[in-house]
């Protein structure tokens, strides 16, 4: 007998991690993060109202490229990592993604995301740039849960790819990009200082 591998949901991971200029670009990085959450008073508002523990651009700032060269950077790095992902899942396209949003995020412990998904885009992913230890992994949601019924529960050291849900661990440096229905959330972050990344989306 056989089993065969059907409707397989993939991830991507990579690392900006192996470039020679990676410490100081991620402290740059980092530092810009950290910088529009001191002055971006929109975002913080934002935050505020929806109950993030932290500060994530997300609500204020859609021109992160634009506004600033770190951020313009690694959307030059972060393009040839969602080429090489959408030629990988064999994505017949016209043209080369394009990137339509990027923002920060800054979780403090004892923050997290609930479970969500990221319309109108095809891929979504986050490079993180500070992951202390106890820091929050992605959790992913197998897509068929809700049509599971009457599933058994999987036992505990079944092969990831049978689980219900799957938890990454990043490094700083860690890409990871995923199709955007995926249902994803962030765990309360248990480290004792701030979970640093950037996500985005291509279209």
């Amino acid at each position: 007998m056989s089993l065969r591998p059907l409707f397989v949901t993939q991830v991507y991971e990579a690392s900006l991690a192996d470039a020679p200029d990676f410490a100081a670009f991620n402290e740059s990085l980092a530092d810009a993060c950290r910088m529009l959450a001191a002055e971006d008073l929109a975002g913080r508002i934002w935050c505020r109202e929806h109950g993030y523990r932290g500060y994530t651009s997300y609500g204020s700032l859609t021109d992160l490229p634009q506004r600033m060269p770190e951020f313009a950077e690694l959307k030059r790095r972060l393009d040839r990592h969602a080429l090489a992902c959408a030629s990988a899942l064999n994505f017949d396209l016209a043209r080369r993604p394009r990137l339509n949003s990027l923002w920060v995020n800054i979780l403090k412990p004892g923050g997290g995301h609930s479970g969500h998904i990221h319309p109108h885009a095809f891929l979504s992913g986050t490079v993180y740039l500070e992951v202390p230890d106890g820091a929050s992994a992605l959790k992913l949601e197998d897509p068929r849960l809700p049509m599971m019924m009457a599933r058994p529960a999987v036992h505990a050291d079944a092969p990831e790819a049978e689980r219900p849900f799957v938890y990454l661990t990043p490094k700083a440096g860690t890409v990871l990009i995923w199709e955007s229905w995926l249902r994803h959330e962030v765990p309360v972050n248990a480290a004792k200082s701030e979970r640093i990344s950037v996500s985005f989306n291509y279209a």
